[in-house]
């Protein structure tokens, strides 16, 4: 049998691809080229893994085994805040401290990476939102809200990288956290202080207003002085009884008697001290009744003014211990790994998506190539 020469397979080949060509086109092409990129090119990718937990000892703790386990320990779960490290993780602020201190962005333009891969990529954008947009492929925070554990992934090109980059969001996480701390311990306690503040200065001008009425009026207990003051009037009144009696007997039995004079004088000084001291006590102006709404009202704010401040300053304790109980904790449960092998690209894989890819695309061209031959028939 004669064998068929170089140029005869040549012809055979182009005579193939001639009938064959969409089938070469969209199968045999991309998959030589995925063969080529995915066997050659491709860069290694090394995958750096942590996981932490955010949480606090005073909220409520959803169910699930890791919940009732933080439960017994008295320490809770916050998820909103979780979500507030994931949302940091993923920022821009982020993205700019890790280039400041650890040059992320070199790292990633590093001409040893393949150059799809490598920044910026085939679109030769090396704009900042185009990194940011880059960064965004690279680092991944997944929330599980059952144990509510976050996994940080960081895919980088060199194994170093990967851990450096993971250590440092960490890091800046939980500096995160304790801002937040901060900002909270320091709201709660400054709204208390200025309330204790308010009540101070309020307890204070109650406080001068009623030692200068006490001072002016010489005022001090109006119920007391004025008991006092009847009292005095209460001895005098006995006094003004006998001198009377006194002097009825005396007129009944000596009307001529001299002492009856002095006797009448007595009386008569005594009804003056009993209405001058009764005045003191119940006048339109000036007596303790008259002044005592006054003095009652002054020591009714006063009194409570005192209460207040009392109650803002036991506000304040409560706010600090409040303050104390509201801490959050990153809990670091798995440090960043340091891969000792790429776990990306996945080469064969790939290879074989790419094949499957394209024998669906070849059946879908086909169909459609035929479906037009048989409309033009």
């Amino acid at each position: 049998m004669i064998q068929p020469t170089n140029g005869g397979r040549v012809a055979q080949i182009k005579e193939w691809l001639r009938r064959n060509l969409v089938f070469a086109v969209t199968v045999l092409a991309p998959t030589f080229l995925a063969v080529v990129y995915y066997g050659f090119i491709a860069s290694d990718v090394y995958i750096s893994e942590s996981r932490f937990v955010v949480r606090s000892p005073q909220r409520p703790v959803s169910s699930g085994i890791f919940g009732e386990i933080l439960q017994g320990t008295g320490i809770t779960r916050s998820q909103d805040d979780t979500y507030s490290v994931r949302d940091f993780i993923l920022s821009r602020d982020a993205l700019q401290e890790l280039d400041q201190k650890l040059g992320v962005r070199n790292a990633f333009e590093n001409k040893k990476i393949d150059f799809i891969n490598r920044f910026p990529g085939l679109d030769w954008d090396d704009s900042f939102e185009e990194f940011f947009h880059y960064y965004g492929k690279h680092i991944g925070v997944d929330y599980d809200p059952v144990s509510s554990i976050s996994i940080l992934t960081v895919r980088a090109y060199t194994a170093e990288d990967a851990k450096k980059i993971n250590d440092l969001l960490l890091q800046m996480s939980e500096r995160l956290v304790n801002a937040l701390n901060d900002r909270s311990r320091q709201d709660l306690i400054r709204f208390s202080e200025d309330e204790v503040k308010v009540a101070a200065d309020k307890a204070k001008d109650a406080s001068a207003a009623l030692f200068a009425f006490r001072s002016t009026h010489a005022i001090f207990e109006p119920e007391k002085q004025a008991a006092i003051q009847l009292e005095g009037v209460a001895k005098i009144q006995e006094e003004l009884i006998g001198t009377e009696a006194e002097l009825a007997q005396l007129t009944k039995l000596s009307p001529n008697n001299p002492q009856i004079g002095a006797l009448e004088s007595r009386a008569e000084t005594l009804r003056k001290a009993i209405a001058t001291e009764a005045s003191k006590v119940t006048s339109k102006s000036g007596s303790f009744s008259a002044q005592a709404p006054n003095f009652e009202r002054l020591a009714l704010e006063s009194t409570f003014a005192d209460k207040q401040l009392g109650t803002a300053l036991a506000a304040l304790e409560t706010a600090r211990s409040e303050a104390i109980r509201k801490q959050l904790y990153l809990e670091r449960l798995v440090q960043p790994s340091l891969p000792d092998k790429a776990m990306e690209p996945r080469r064969v894989r790939s290879v074989f998506t790419v094949f499957v890819l394209s024998l669906i695309a070849w059946g879908v061209a086909s169909l459609i190539i035929a479906s037009v031959r048989e409309h033009l028939e």
